[in-house]
């Protein structure tokens, strides 16, 4: 019986409700572009002016976002699991083998040295498997190895994806499922780390992940330049498939009913500055690697949704870390590692700074019952009156007892001020709209 209570208040612990002051975002694309600075990316002469000029204008460009170690595999393993950097991760893992011994540290971090975490090591993809929700890798040129899925070294040997082939720029290290034992032992990476090619039917068929990371091959992310496909690769190239990828996924439902896209890349070309109080990571002498810093570098992000507002600036330090955080916070879940660091802050407002009252098309409704702010996008009582604000147009029953009040149509963006009777009690809102319903109760 007490095991059975400890396992109750560890599920218990990890089962956190999403934030009230968060938007109710159903799916999360993160595109993650390769070792470029802020300054040249961003800057009045960048050679991706798709990113740089199209999309900041589209939605909310970071320029103070940071990643957290040098070389490249850290910042993948940070941004999916809030593990830090060991040395020989930071090597980029040319053997593909296991963290060694692997034993639990503090702030969840696995001790030792190694590539693989074990078991006990849990990635947000794992988080939401836990929760019924889905998440997905999509890895270009993916399927040019074996096995078509899950495509990783053989255990124990040296990394043959370090360099392209020609017509393959597929990198392991930049495919952060395959790194954990949790994944692939359950069957999830061999079922859920796929070709990117994967990624338009999904968005198509209405079948997106509530989690997409999306990996471009070794020329498209900006990491080769030239390419062996004669491409021009770096940002060139990389802007290039920005412009593909990015309207596809604009298009789609899963996006035009409060998606969220993040373009960022995982390191900086030079320099190892830091942001947001990074601690000195347990397993290797320097963060930055060769070069002396606690962190990645500033690489810059910008970020899309129906629920930012388009053409602005946050100069907010964020990390791989803290967008690790703010998903979880997405889809209330517990922080893992480093992504529980006190004081490290999330998304919030700053970034979530459009409209919450829209009639976007409305998301899946999980047993009938919408997610918070999907139709109600606020609700409080105040000297006796229930303030109600509508988020998408729909039908209302506000009840006190078995009395109705109040209106029974509510309007996308229009605010409600209903009297309450005297006394006390406790006023239930239930707002329907298409398959599914939210509902509040507020005591008065």
């Amino acid at each position: 019986m007490r095991l059975l209570l400890a396992l109750l208040a560890i599920v218990a612990a990890t089962a956190t409700p999403a934030r009230a002051d968060l938007p109710p975002v159903q799916h999360v694309f993160v595109i993650v572009l390769e070792n470029q600075d802020q300054a040249a990316t961003f800057g009045p002469g960048s050679a991706a002016p798709y990113l740089a000029r199209t999309l900041t204008a589209q939605g909310q460009y970071l320029p103070s976002y940071h990643g957290v170690a040098h070389l490249s595999y850290p910042n993948y393993i940070a941004m999916v699991s809030g593990q830090g950097a060991n040395v020989l991760g930071q090597a980029d893992c040319q053997v593909y083998s296991d963290v060694v011994p692997g034993t639990r540290g503090p702030d969840g971090q696995a001790m030792g040295l190694g590539c693989i975490y074990p078991s006990w090591v849990k990635t947000v993809a794992d988080q939401l498997d836990a929760k019924g929700l889905t998440a997905r890798s999509y890895v270009e040129d993916l399927e040019k190895g074996t096995p078509s899925t899950c495509r990783h070294p053989v255990p124990g040997h040296t990394d043959p994806t370090q360099s392209a082939r020609a017509n393959d720029g597929y990198a392991a290290r930049h495919n952060p499922f395959v790194y954990f034992h949790s994944l692939l032992d359950s069957g999830a990476c061999a079922r859920d780390d796929v070709p990117l090619t994967q990624l338009a039917p999904d968005l198509a068929a209405g079948t997106a992940p509530s989690y997409s990371l999306i990996v471009p091959n070794l020329c498209h992310d900006g990491h080769d330049a030239p390419c062996k496909t004669g491409e021009p690769g770096g940002l060139k190239s990389a802007d290039a498939e920005l412009r593909k990828l990015v309207p596809t996924i604009t298009a789609s439902r899963a996006y035009k009913s409060g998606g969220l896209i993040v373009v960022t890349f995982d390191e900086s070309e030079h320099g190892a500055a830091a942001c947001c109080n990074e601690p000195q990571f347990l397993n290797t002498p320097n963060n930055g690697g060769l070069s002396f810093g606690r962190g990645g570098g500033k690489v810059g992000a910008v970020l899309l949704s129906p629920y930012i507002k388009p053409g602005t600036v946050n100069d907010t330090p964020y990390n791989h870390f803290s967008l690790l955080r703010s998903i979880e916070d997405l889809f209330g879940l517990g922080h893992l590692g480093y992504a529980a660091q006190a004081g490290l802050k999330p998304f919030g407002a700053d970034v979530f700074d459009g409209p919450r009252c829209f009639n976007l098309p409305l998301p899946t409704a999980p047993g009938g019952r919408f997610g918070r702010g999907t139709l109600i996008a606020g609700a409080q009582v105040r000297a006796h009156r229930l303030e109600l604000t509508a988020a998408h147009s729909a039908s209302a029953r506000i009840r006190v007892g078995h009395r109705q009040i109040g209106p029974r149509r509510l309007t996308a963006c229009a605010s409600y001020s209903v009297r309450l009777p005297s006394g006390h009690g406790a006023v239930t809102v239930r707002v329907r709209a298409g398959s599914g319903y939210e509902q509040r109760r507020l005591p008065f």
